[in-house]
């Protein structure tokens, strides 16, 4: 076979930039084409990214394999990968291997069989053939199950008048994984401060361009139903739209409150799927056929056809920063993503990000605010439980003050939540005879106890062990204590408490998975659990009706871990979890246990000084030049030797390119020391904001010093984990 030309191929690889391949005769390829291609004993799938110089005689080059019979990916979609990559400092084919993540897909999906009628009769007539034929006549085909059970007779009476040549087999194209919204299916009464944020926003859809929108609201003010109107808009237009949500596989009552909106539920996107449904799934938002995507932050590489408005509801959450491989910030991309492509993203939150807020104060954002919760609903009164003053009995965790006020929170028909973002049973298992404390094999960290399981757990590798009876060190039988509490431990405590009451333990790690969890939270929101103990899961955006109390176990938690973030991160957890109380009205408290109930963070929350604690953060993040004042990247080098993975990560300090922009520190062994059986070690580099930061880090990296054996570097620009 000749070949006349070539063509530069991205690979989903961790290589540095495209290959070079021949195109057989007779093969048109174009770039964003998906095409196979050979390397070495594989086969991959691949983009064709551009045309060669020429320069290299495509007779000594291996040929592209095979075309997809796909369409394109489009030059917005190639650029935004090729920003990905320049940003985060990763391989632009691990980027696009985010975006290959199905590559089954790549052809056209298998036609469904279908009948259709052909005009004859059948040889004798029957009530059942001749209600068939009334739903068969008008030359549309069904599907045999359609047909069956839209005429109510049997698939027996189907099949009868196929072999009589009544019904002929026929191909019909695959069915949408969801029908397309209608944008005016129902619609929704709003409050004047909700039609004045709509009514902005779908001007901002309509105008059919760039740019940023904060839309900021109180728990409970009913952002969705505002953003649901730029959704219906831009589905007036005909474009695609993308909601990110950072739980998504927990997010049930989004989907049937877009579903009462829009006629429709959304397409889903998360690691959850199955495997044949996130085909069909990625080739119709590759088509066009599917108009709206709800999904996780992976869901933002998906190829759509014609994309014209991102949501990233609770725009502040960590879930959207992903720290493996390619680290990005979903929400950070979805901005680049909207401004490559000339659409608008709109950000939502009840507490943004720090980040999110200086860029609405400095008009690089609009800002929309909802300053009071929708319909009767009012905030609740948070109070808080100086534990120095108020401690509980011994062996128990709740103080007393929260105990009575959860007694006559129930007694009273209502519910309360109890929060405490621990999960398992205790944090931390030790001998009282020896003093030996279990800790995991893989990392420099305790093991969880889950005594629901009769498990020993490490939450950082997955590593497990049955419970023991006796202490592997002094060998002393029942003398293992559990340390601290989780919410298993709390939930026990509760039942001793409260017998009569029916309980219910929400976290991410409970048997039965997610459909376990959407169940228990449906059965929350209808009233059929009087206290409910969960993690930081029961923060993200859900309605409980009837929840008239929260109260946070361990307010401190997170406070002192040494983490820049952590004053904003507690703020943000705390008022969302306080914020699922009294979201139907009526009045609602939220109590706060506090061994420091003077803190900034406890006071900002206690006496709902928002504004406040805003104005504080800001200003200390730019007292120290912090982001968003200025930037930062960490470089985590680990290994399987210690000693070589030090020595490594000196090594690379002392290649680092001088520069008086830059403050390098480390290294340091990082506080999670040991991930996964790999020593770790850190350097922090810290520039002002308008310095090229990647451009001194490419320079950097180009003059150190190759990590050679089991030693890994990773670049972590714009970092969220100190850890």
């Amino acid at each position: 076979m000749t070949h006349s030309r070539t063509v530069s191929v991205l690979l989903p690889i961790p290589a540095e930039g495209p290959y070079t391949y021949a195109v057989p005769e007779g093969m048109n390829l174009q770039a964003g084409d998906y095409v196979q291609v050979p390397l070495g004993s594989r086969e991959l799938a691949a983009v064709v990214w551009d045309d060669t110089d020429g320069n290299i005689d495509p007779s000594k080059l291996r040929p592209v394999l095979h075309r997809f019979d796909c369409p394109r990916l489009n030059g917005q979609m190639r650029r935004f990968v090729e920003w990905v990559a320049n940003y985060t400092l990763s391989p632009p084919g691990m980027v696009l291997k985010m975006v290959l993540r199905v590559p089954a897909s790549l052809e056209p999906l298998p036609a469904m069989p279908g009948l259709r009628f052909t005009g004859q009769e059948p040889e004798r007539m029957t009530g059942a053939r001749k209600a068939l034929m009334e739903f068969s006549q008008g030359g549309l085909a069904w599907t045999k199950s359609g047909l069956a059970h839209a005429a109510g007779v049997t698939p027996s009476v189907v099949k009868g008048l196929v072999k009589q040549g009544v019904l002929e087999n026929v191909e019909l194209p695959p069915q949408p994984v969801q029908a397309k919204p209608v944008p005016d299916h129902a619609f929704t009464d709003l409050t004047d401060d909700q039609a004045n944020a709509a009514e902005k926003l779908r001007e901002t859809v309509g105008a059919g361009q760039s740019g940023v929108t904060l839309l900021e609201g109180v728990t409970g003010s009913g952002k969705t139903e505002v953003y649901f109107e730029a959704l219906a808009e831009c589905f007036a237009r005909g474009k695609q739209a993308l909601v990110l949500i950072p739980e998504i596989a927990l997010t049930a009552s989004f989907l049937e409150r877009f579903e009462c909106r829009f006629g429709s539920r959304p397409a889903e996107w998360h690691s959850d799927m199955p495997p044949r449904l996130r085909e069909k799934t990625w080739r119709q938002v590759t088509t066009g056929e599917l108009q709206i995507v709800a999904g996780a932050r992976s869901a933002l590489f998906l190829p759509f056809h014609d994309l014209g408005l991102i949501i990233v509801d609770e725009e502040h959450d960590l879930a959207y920063k992903q720290e493996d491989r390619v680290f990005y910030n979903a929400r950070d991309m979805a901005v680049v993503r909207g401004q490559i492509g000339k659409f608008p993203v709109v950000l939502c939150s009840a507490t943004p990000s720090i980040e999110s807020r200086v860029n609405a104060s400095l008009d690089r954002y609009s800002h929309l605010r909802m300053d009071s919760r929708f319909g009767e609903a009012v905030l609740p009164d948070i109070g808080v439980i100086d534990m120095r003053r108020n401690p509980p009995p011994r062996g128990r965790f709740l103080s007393p003050v929260l105990t009575k006020a959860i007694e006559k929170t129930i007694s009273n028909d209502e519910q309360a939540l109890l929060f405490l973002n621990r999960r398992g049973y205790a944090p931390l298992t030790l001998c009282r005879v020896c003093g030996h404390r279990f800790q995991c094999n893989n990392c420099s960290a305790w093991l969880v106890e889950h005594r629901f399981r009769k498990t020993l757990q490490c939450h950082h590798c997955g590593e497990t062990q049955p419970t023991p009876e006796a202490c592997p060190e002094c060998g002393t039988l029942d003398h293992l204590v559990a340390c601290g509490p989780g919410v298993e431990r709390l939930a026990e405590e509760i039942v001793e408490l409260f017998p009569d009451a029916r309980t219910i333990v929400l976290s991410s790690d409970m048997a039965g998975g997610v459909k376990r969890l959407r169940v228990e939270l449906d059965a929350v929101a209808k009233g059929e659990a009087d206290i409910i103990i969960g993690t930081q899961l029961v923060a993200k955006g859900h309605n409980f009706p009837n929840m008239k109390l929260v109260g946070v176990v361990d307010a401190d938690l997170g406070l002192s871990n040494g983490d820049p973030r952590a004053a904003e991160r507690t703020f943000q957890l705390l008022h969302q979890v306080t914020g699922r109380a009294g979201r139907a009205g009526g009045q609602s408290i939220g109590l706060l246990q506090s061994y420091q109930p003077q803190h900034p963070v406890i006071n900002a929350i206690s006496e709902g000084d928002m504004q406040g604690f805003y104005e504080r953060e800001v200003e200390n993040r730019q007292a120290s030049s912090l982001p968003p004042f200025g930037r930062l990247a960490a470089i985590i080098i680990s290994g399987q030797d210690r000693r070589d993975t030090e020595s490594h990560a000196r090594a690379l300090r002392q290649a680092a390119p001088p520069s008086q922009d830059v403050r390098l520190l480390g290294p340091a062994e990082a506080p999670l020391a040991m991930l996964r059986g790999r020593y770790r070690f850190r350097l922090l580099v810290h520039s002002p904001r308008n310095f090229n930061l990647q451009t001194w880090l490419r320079q950097w990296f180009s003059q150190a010093p190759k990590a050679r054996g089991s030693i890994r570097v990773q670049v972590d620009v714009d970092p969220q984990s100190f850890v």
